[in-house]
């Protein structure tokens, strides 16, 4: 079929997945006035299809189906249809992914739902083949919907309405006690009981990184000094780098491994994956020292900054898992062309590495049978292999980088996977927090003036003439109204930004932004947490809250944790209580299942553990600051705020946190001042002391 013969609605849209569908034969409407008018005006139900421009099954589900005649005859005569982008459009998927749930047990995508023509529900389910087999086809599927359409209209539209009235209850607090502080012994048993003590991760197939569980495994060992939870993380950390979960050629992470053993990617990369991967291999390095983490930050930053970064300094959404029709073909290696390219000695040398066999690792789905290709990964860790191969760990390192980058460019000639190359402000968010936090622990400049040069790309193109937050850039158009992820996301990579560069402006844009949230996010009527829409921009079905930490922590977990931040450096008692109210709202869902909600944990771990603060009076340049700030960041101290008093900008710092406006030097000298639990010890000029104060034992 020639498919550009076909053109509909979706040709004048932003978003690459819409527009990998303007060709289908389906009549397909962007949600728009336009398609629910329509709708109305015919009586017809609507056909909503949700994914995303890197989802495998989307593709497969679109070829089966979408790019088919047949199909697309049926969907044309019987529905109004309509195409969403998950990631656009993440407040639309929300709710009616919520009602999949509901209705199924289960979600994911592709996301199929039928509504009526006022938007209302009736009927959910996630990817559909042509034909029946095993799960009802396409083909079998639109008429049975289309006859209870025609024949039982009074009783879908009552159990729309149901449906529909369910999803907009919100979650009442039904007491006003707090979480029990044996809540995060609780998540510690679970994550112990669901851990995989021969691959690291947790459960069996398929495992994510879900990195947020284990940044809440390391505040429990801070906490508690349980080695175990630091085991827990080590393990993990170390067999996803070993695995083919992780680009051993080209760097960065898949989304996550088919198998137990992180062998066997779905080769997608996401940019929040690398993201929170940063920020989790980074910490984890401030308290093992372990340099192959160090060395997994460097490299997935090296990934991001290479592919993944627009020239204006925006990050990128995500690249797909398939090249030339194949899931993987870009990442896999036949030993024969190892051969040819490098000549048998360094072939046979980067094998030995990366497991590569002549027969191949990488199997047919279908027939279990090898396709001689192999995905890279490492049975050992570097300085084992090094020790096995008998040579020197330095020559070691050195021959597997040589070899390695000559492999990459032969890489480079192949056609590569597609990159959605929109840009998000939620997912930048997470970026810029994750390259804060990383120039802080390896103190390096470059990462967080990238993070600068992603928060101006944000400022200069993601706010609309009002002022207002959007949340998707592409092709010099921004759209869309920012939701709360995108504004809890972004004021965390502020706050991180600040304490890695403590310019001020940061620090004031956190407070604003938080304050728009609270005004027009927050649930006025039940005192119970964030929307995830604005109340200003507020026109679907039902105003959803999201709190549970899936792929990527929630917004609601993530303003928990800004705000008991902000009320340490501000001391403004509002935030406090906004934070104390949501810590409420989470109480009844946290309890029952405490595993699901690993980033707030790590937040109201920060709330109910003894934090510092810590306010440095000197110029930032100087020598002396400069050291004091590198040790502080160097250890893993997750309660504590730190503010530095420049006298270039002290008047300003002094207005956002009143109760440093009596801190000066002494002698001419920089000067700490900590505060612990209200209480506050004699100013220091010597390193030696604040290393005793924050209880730092490393060097």
């Amino acid at each position: 079929m020639n498919q550009k013969k076909f053109e509909n609605r979706l040709i004048k849209e932003k978003s690459p997945y819409l527009l990998q569908h303007a060709y289908n034969p389906v009549n397909w409407f962007p949600w728009s006035s336009e398609a629910f008018e329509i709708a109305k005006k015919e009586n017809r139900p609507i056909f909503l299809s949700i994914g995303y421009s890197t989802c495998h099954w989307c593709h497969v589900m679109e070829h089966e189906s979408f790019e088919d005649e047949e199909v697309a005859k049926l969907l044309n005569a019987n529905f109004v249809s309509i195409k969403v982008d998950r990631e656009e459009r993440p407040d639309i998927d929300n709710i009616y992914m919520s009602v999949c749930q509901m209705l199924t047990g289960s979600g994911g995508w592709p996301l199929t739902v039928i509504l009526t023509p006022d938007q209302k529900p009736f009927f959910a389910g996630t990817y559909f083949p042509k034909h029946s087999r095993g799960r009802i086809g396409m083909i079998e599927l639109i008429p049975k919907i289309i006859a209870a359409w025609n024949e039982q209209k009074n009783e879908i539209l009552e159990s729309a309405e149901k449906i529909t009235q369910q999803i907009n209850l919100s979650l009442e607090i039904t007491n006003k006690e707090r979480i029990s502080n044996s809540i995060f012994e609780d998540a510690f048993r679970l994550f112990d009981e669901r851990f995989d003590k021969d691959f690291g991760g947790f459960g069996e197939r398929p495992k994510f990184p879900s990195p947020h569980n284990l940044s809440f495994l390391l505040r429990y060992y801070k906490q508690t000094n349980n080695d175990q939870a630091l085991e827990m993380v080590s393990k993990t950390l170390f067999e996803m780098r070993k695995g083919g979960i992780y680009d051993q050629i080209g760097f960065g992470f898949h989304r996550y491994s088919t198998d137990q053993k992180w062998f066997l990617p779905h080769f997608e990369k996401m940019i929040y994956d690398q993201a929170m991967l940063i920020i989790a291999y980074s910490e984890a390095y401030q308290i093992t020292k372990n340099v192959f983490f160090k060395k997994t930050v460097e490299e997935t930053i090296e990934y991001v900054l290479r592919d993944m970064t627009d020239i204006n300094g925006g990050f990128y959404s995500a690249e797909d898992a398939d090249s030339e029709g194949e899931e993987g073909k870009f990442y896999v290696w036949k030993k024969q062309e190892l051969n040819e390219l490098l000549g048998k000695e360094d072939s046979d040398f980067i094998s030995d590495v990366f497991n590569i066999t002549k027969h191949g690792n990488y199997y047919e789905e279908a027939t279990r049978e090898a396709t001689g290709s192999n995905i890279l990964f490492m049975s050992y860790l570097p300085n084992q292999l090094a020790e096995k191969s008998k040579i020197a760990e330095n020559e070691f390192h050195s021959k597997l980088s040589t070899i390695r980058q000559k492999i990459f460019n032969e890489r480079k000639k192949r056609i590569h996977p597609y990159k959605d190359d929109k840009i998000l402000t939620d997912w930048n968010g997470l970026m810029i927090a994750a390259l804060s936090i990383a120039s802080k622990t390896f103190d390096n400049n470059m990462y967080s003036k990238k993070a600068e040069d992603a928060v101006k790309f944000i400022f200069e193109n993601l706010f609309d003439k009002n002022g207002n937050l959007l949340h998707r850039f592409r092709e010099n158009e921004s759209a869309i109204s920012a939701q709360i992820d995108d504004y809890a996301f972004l004021i965390w990579g502020l706050l991180e930004l600040y304490e890695s560069t403590f310019k001020i402006e940061y620090l004031k844009r956190s407070i604003e932004l938080t304050e728009t949230v609270i005004n027009n996010f927050w649930d006025k009527k039940n005192n119970s947490g964030f929307y995830f829409t604005s109340e200003k921009y507020s026109n679907l079905i039902a105003r959803t809250k999201e709190f549970y930490d899936g792929a990527i922590p929630s917004g609601n977990s993530v303003m928990y944790s800004n705000l008991i931040k902000l009320n340490k450096i501000t001391t403004k008692i509002k935030y406090l209580e906004y934070a104390e109210n949501l810590s409420l709202a989470f109480k009844q869902i946290v309890e029952r299942t405490p595993i699901g909600f690993s980033q707030f944990l790590s937040g109201y771990n920060f709330a109910q553990n003894i934090s510092s603060e810590i306010i440095i009076v000197g110029e930032k340049e100087n020598k002396n600051t400069k050291e004091i700030i590198n040790l502080i960041n160097s250890d893993f101290l997750p309660y504590k705020v730190v503010i530095l008093i420049d006298q270039n900008q002290s008047d300003q710092i002094k207005e956002i946190a009143p109760f440093t406006k009596d801190y000066e030097m002494i002698n001419g000298k920089t000067t700490v001042y900590i505060c612990k639990d209200y209480k506050c010890e004699l100013p220091t000029t010597e390193i030696n002391k604040v290393k005793k104060l924050l209880k730092i034992y490393s060097d």
